[in-house]
Formats: C-alpha cells, sequence, structure tokens
C-alpha cells in the first residue's frame, strides 16, 4: 500500500487497524449518534469510547469498493497512522454495513472495506493544531453533491486519549497500526449513497487532503 508524503511515495501496509467508535466529546453528540443508529435498530454501546478491530488489509487507497447490498454508507475519519517508528495524520472513511450494524456492530465495521486518502501529513506538523482541523463529508444523491458530515476534531475525543486506549504504541510495534478515529452526525440521517466525497483541511497551513470513492452494489444472493 502507498501513502503520498509531501509528494513522495511512504510504502506502509500496517498490520493493524483498529475502528474507535463513540468517540464524541460532546456528551449531547454522542447521544445524537446513538439515537441516529438507534433509528436503524442498532443497539447502544456498552461503553464509550470503543475500540473495534478489523482485518488490515480493509484499509484501501483505491477510488472504487464493493459491498454486498445496498444499505452500506461510509462515514469522514482522521486516520492515524504509525509505522517505521514515525506517525502520520490522514483521512478516512469508515464504511459500514447498516443492515448488519443492527445485528453486531463489530460484524458490520469488518465486511466492508475501509477507503482513505493516499495523502497524508507528518503527525509533528500537525499535533499542535489537530483540533483546529476541519473534516467535511458529501454524498451524491439524485446527480447532485449534498453536504453530509462537518466538524473538526476538536468535537471528537483527544487523539491522545485515543491512542492510549487502543493501546496503538504497542500495536505499532508489532508490525504497524492505522486507527480511524470516530466522527460527526450525518446531515439528514445516516443513510447510503452510491458515492462519497471527503476532504481534510488545515486552517494553519490551507492545505487539505481529499479523497472521492464509489462503492459498486453486489446483490445480496440468498
Amino acid at each position: 500500500m502507498t501513502f503520498i508524503l509531501n509528494g513522495t511515495p511512504l510504502d506502509a501496509m500496517p498490520a493493524h487497524l483498529v475502528v474507535a467508535g463513540w468517540t464524541g466529546r460532546d456528551a449531547a453528540a454522542i447521544r445524537h449518534h446513538i439515537e441516529e443508529l438507534a433509528a436503524l435498530g442498532v443497539a447502544p454501546p456498552s461503553a464509550t469510547p470503543l475500540f473495534y478491530r478489523v482485518a488490515a488489509p480493509l484499509l484501501t487507497t483505491a477510488d472504487r469498493i464493493e459491498a454486498v447490498g445496498s444499505a452500506s454508507s461510509g462515514e469522514v475519519e482522521p486516520l492515524i497512522l504509525q509505522i517505521g517508528g514515525r506517525r502520520y495524520l490522514g483521512l478516512g472513511s469508515d464504511h459500514t454495513d447498516r443492515a448488519l450494524e443492527a445485528h453486531s456492530v463489530a460484524l458490520s465495521k469488518q465486511v466492508c472495506a475501509k477507503p482513505c486518502a493516499a495523502e497524508v501529513w507528518p503527525w509533528e506538523e500537525v499535533v499542535d493544531v489537530l483540533e483546529d482541523i476541519r473534516l467535511q463529508s458529501w454524498i451524491e444523491e439524485d446527480g447532485a453533491w449534498v453536504p453530509y458530515q462537518d466538524g473538526t476534531i476538536a468535537a471528537i475525543r483527544p487523539l491522545a486519549d485515543l491512542i492510549a486506549g487502543a493501546e496503538f504504541d504497542r500495536l505499532a510495534e508489532a508490525g504497524g497500526v492505522a486507527m480511524m478515529c470516530g466522527t460527526f452526525g450525518a446531515k439528514g440521517g445516516v443513510r447510503p449513497a452510491a458515492r462519497f466525497r471527503m476532504a481534510m483541511t488545515n486552517p494553519a497551513t490551507g492545505r487539505t487532503i481529499r479523497h472521492e470513492y464509489e462503492t459498486v452494489t453486489l446483490d445480496a444472493v440468498a
């Protein structure tokens, strides 16, 4: 897997992938997201936050993924990558099967690819402005791009706390690790879309990482 660091290819395939869930810093925002998913039949979490382990090869920079059925959808999230003794900040989508989520959140995370942007930023360049970094997403509906999510990392628990809670450094030493760090409520509610667009902007530098992908629906054969 190849990432891009300041225009230079960075070969990095982490051995571990963690999806941090229920990471909102605002208790009301967490309740909103729980209620949002409860409307889809998803049981509330046993604790907040939770750290789901999924297969590392699900992480992909591809602009096209495949999913069984039409009930999956993306969520924009900050992505932390640590490999070869260095840490980076990137942009990812915790694409999830919403139908399966009503049965098991852990399994719903595991069955979908996790798209991410190829570009990453060195951790030391962003660590002092993390909470100002803005993430946005859009979905395509009826041929038009519609705003779907918008927020800053300040709305998520401090990333240092998530790193500690996920035993990130231990996993990094055991072959490298990537972690998706949680998301924001969806405008108009969580819903599937064939195309998903996301962006992460550092207001201190004006730099933006972008990624867009398409979900191809495979028939659900019973």
